[in-house]
């Protein structure tokens, strides 16, 4: 959180610092790059197994769609198998306040891997760990998340 309050800090002394240089095409492109930045909600709901993900984080949404691994990249076993391990860890952290950052760790995931979530589900929730991961520099498990 201080990270994004800093950024904004010095978004905002840069922004005041300018002249206003604005063309025609600089002003689309910033409104079209404020479009894509606001939009940092996903959601993937499934009524018949009545599960919901909902992720809700500044950049990860364009994230997902310029940097990670494209759909059908990785196979649904592969990505169940990862998400459960990060899982596990994740939920060991919500339960250990002391230890682990309260900001980063606030909610435990109720994942069940008997539970058969989809692949749009898994691929997101795996690509979730990773940016969070390399985002805010914390190791979940063994593997070192790379792109």
């Amino acid at each position: 959180m201080k990270k994004i309050i800093y950024t904004l800090m010095v978004f905002g002394f840069m922004y005041s610092c300018n002249t206003p240089k604005t063309t025609v095409s600089q002003k689309k492109k910033s409104e079209k790059e404020l479009a894509i930045a606001s939009n940092d909600t996903v959601t993937i709901a499934n009524e018949d197994l009545e599960y919901e993900l909902i992720i809700i984080e500044p950049g990860f949404n364009v994230w997902l769609q310029s940097i990670a691994k494209p759909e059908g990249f990785y196979s649904q076993d592969f990505l169940e198998n990862r998400n459960y391990l990060f899982v596990t860890e994740w939920n060991q952290r919500v339960l250990q306040p002391f230890r682990f950052n309260t900001d980063l760790y606030q909610f435990q995931i109720d994942y069940q891997p008997t539970i058969d979530y989809g692949y749009e589900l898994n691929y997101k929730l795996y690509n979730y760990f990773i940016y969070f991961q390399l985002n805010y520099k914390q190791q979940l498990t063994g593997f070192v998340p790379r792109i």
